[in-house]
């Protein structure tokens, strides 16, 4: 079963926790507490992946998203992964970019780092993995931990696409090698995200404070020299916001190596149910060794 590090205080909404929770289950329904000791053993001399859910998920979605990735992921045997589970769904309403949002986000990010420079430190290294606006928490995390990342992939970032080189500069610097996945066919990104939903629409593209999402454009030029491209997934697969961590009944089982294809490329699998999954599981075991 995945193992969860849990900062949610309610199954829905609510506010962050004070401590993190270790748990263990594929569904809320076998979600139970798991042992401190359980989990050092489970992480001890092992490279492992923390991987986390974006806003407006509940406890029940988080668990099920997060453990049906964790079966398809191919990370070899000297790995291990952690599902990470917030309360992204506290504040979620209109647009991505309101002031109190993104303080949950990096509120969950500096409980995390603390919890992981207490309790596992006997892993072999550490990476991340987040979906939306889990990348601010994952960030957050980087920026107040004190030791090095191995890996990170923001797969539809909800954070702006100059955050490795502005605000989250000193955190990108951190990582040995930073992949993104973006998708230009993101309607929540494209249509929620701009700075500009916050006033309104008063502000438009070209305005110096106006900024896309990483996850639909993907980052700003210049890239910090640890990012590894390619990063944008092919139009005509037409990936949407809610793709990336779907869940598909029997999702075919796609081995690493997989990349991101040139534009035009054919959808991995033909296209079969599952497909999208598929391909972001097998990125990520792509890039993790």
């Amino acid at each position: 079963m995945t193992i969860f590090l849990d900062l949610r205080l309610h199954p829905v909404g609510g506010e962050l926790s004070s401590r993190v929770a270790i748990c263990q289950g594929t569904s809320i329904s076998d979600y139970a507490g798991l042992l401190q000791d359980d989990l050092l053993e489970a992480v001890r001399g092992r490279n492992l992946l923390i991987a986390t859910h974006g806003f407006n998920v509940n406890r029940t979605d988080g668990i099920a998203t997060l453990s049906n990735w964790d079966k398809l992921l191919h990370l070899g045997p000297g790995a291990a992964f952690l599902g990470l589970l917030w309360p992204g769904d506290s504040i979620w309403a209109h647009g991505l970019d309101y002031p109190d949002e993104p303080k949950v986000a990096d509120e969950a990010g500096a409980l995390l780092a603390a919890f992981i420079e207490v309790n596992l430190q006997e892993s072999a290294s550490i990476s991340f993995a987040s979906h939306s606006l889990g990348a601010r928490v994952v960030l957050s995390t980087i920026k107040n931990l004190h030791q090095r990342v191995r890996r990170l992939t923001l797969m539809a970032g909800a954070i702006d696409d100059n955050c490795l080189n502005a605000e989250f500069q000193l955190a990108a610097a951190k990582v040995g090698e930073i992949s993104v996945l973006a998708s230009k066919e993101d309607k929540v990104l494209s249509r929620l995200f701009p700075l500009g939903n916050f006033f309104g629409g008063l502000l438009d593209q070209g305005h110096p404070w106006w900024h896309a999402a990483i996850g639909h454009c993907g980052p700003q030029r210049s890239w910090p020299a640890n990012f590894a491209a390619p990063f944008l997934i092919p139009g005509d697969w037409e990936f949407q916001h809610g793709d990336y961590l779907h869940i598909d009944a029997n999702p075919p089982a796609l081995n690493p190596p997989v990349i991101v294809p040139p534009q035009g490329a054919p959808k991995p699998a033909g296209g079969a149910a599952g497909w999208q999954e598929a391909f972001t599981a097998g990125f990520e075991s792509t890039r993790f060794p």
